[in-house]
């Protein structure tokens, strides 16, 4: 991930300083070979920044080092330009300022970071992305519920597919609200800091009272991002079940066992019962399902290039993590016709994925 990318659409003055919100990159040895490029090396002024940030413990940042189990995983992942069929702005991992993170040593939580900056970043995917009309004003971003009756009407005015691009931004807007409050800092003193589920802070966001009815339409909404990323992975099971697809490499038994346990998940989510169909999704005069489908495209990968104004380190990890993993389930459900037709052996130049969306796609939906 590079965390590193300057916000692309405004100056981000955020109050989570270089010390705060510090990534101490991968140490060389703990990088494994198959992952890292042939030419990628560390800048020196990455590791030297390294050195700066030793001492940066407070809660933004980023425990940049591998656990052992991963060291030992390995492939050498080929690239694959797939950016007309992306929903997301992927980062360049072959940057300098690119830097490999273990996100069990980095769990989602709270950290602090709250406020007019992060106020900013919500207000900045609603009212820009999310193909409302201007008197619907943060629909989801305060936590009372003025816009609830704008809301409702402009929701039967529209067509399914912007409700739909609505009701995915609203779902991950929940999800992570309720992983914040699931794991909320409640002792911060010298000795300790002690993370735990903040009962209150749940409620203020989802309770149906204090959000004037607004809260139960959030976590209906986080229901149905769930479902489409599950129906994304029965629709992907062609494109890991075929015999040349290896997950890692290096362990042999290691890594049919790992391929054995994706394949269960995968065929566990085809048998379950169908509650979304994305066949009625662009629909209709093709020329105007094209242009639609090219928007929604475009407007979630606005979405992803926001991710790189949020202050907080860690926060952007999980958002960048997160939107991508939407990202990607998208891009599966509107190629099911190249899906279908990858074949069984050789390469599949129609539909790929590269190893940062699959990383992404499956810790996104275990989040969920």
């Amino acid at each position: 991930v590079n965390l590193k990318k300057p916000c692309p659409f405004w100056n981000d003055n955020s109050h989570c300083g270089i010390r705060d919100c510090a990534v101490k990159p991968c140490p060389s040895d703990e990088v494994p070979d198959g992952i890292r490029s042939g030419s990628y090396k560390y800048s020196e002024e990455a590791n030297n920044l390294a050195e700066e940030c030793e001492e940066a413990k407070r809660l933004g940042a980023v425990d940049g080092s591998l656990s052992e189990e991963t060291q030992q995983a390995v492939l050498q992942w080929t690239r694959h330009d797939d950016s007309s069929d992306s929903f997301c702005e992927a980062d360049d991992i072959y940057s300098p300022d690119a830097e490999y993170v273990d996100l069990l040593l980095n769990p989602e939580r709270y950290t602090g970071y709250k406020g007019p900056d992060a106020w900013k970043i919500w207000n900045s995917i609603y009212e820009e992305n999310c193909f409302k009309p201007q008197n619907v004003k943060r629909p989801l971003a305060s936590g009372r519920g003025e816009s609830f009756i704008y809301l409702t009407k402009w929701f039967s005015s529209v067509c399914v597919e912007k409700r739909a691009f609505y009701k995915l931004i609203s779902g991950l807007h929940a999800s992570i609200n309720i992983h914040l409050s699931a794991r909320y800092l409640l002792q911060d003193t010298w000795s300790e800091k002690k993370w735990g589920p903040n009962v209150t802070e749940f409620q203020q966001r989802f309770d149906e009272v204090i959000t004037r009815g607004e809260g139960p339409r959030r976590l209906k909404n986080l229901y149905f991002l769930y479902l489409i990323e599950l129906r994304a992975l029965s629709k992907v099971l062609p494109f890991f079940e075929r015999p040349g697809f290896r997950l890692y490499t290096g362990n042999k038994s290691h890594d049919a066992e790992v391929k054995s346990l994706l394949l269960e998940i995968l065929h566990l989510a085809k048998s379950f019962p169908l509650h979304f169909d994305e066949n009625s999704f662009f629909a209709g005069n093709k020329k105007e399902a094209a242009k639609l489908k090219e928007e929604f495209r475009l407007h979630f990968k606005n979405i992803s290039k926001i991710m790189d104004c949020v202050g907080c380190f860690k926060c952007r990890l999980w958002g960048k993590l997160q939107t991508q993993g939407l990202g990607t389930a998208l891009k599966i459900l509107f190629s099911e016709n190249l899906i279908e037709k990858i074949p069984e052996s050789g390469p599949s130049y129609g539909f790929q994925l590269t190893r940062q969306e699959i990383v992404a796609l499956f810790n996104a939906f275990g989040r969920l």
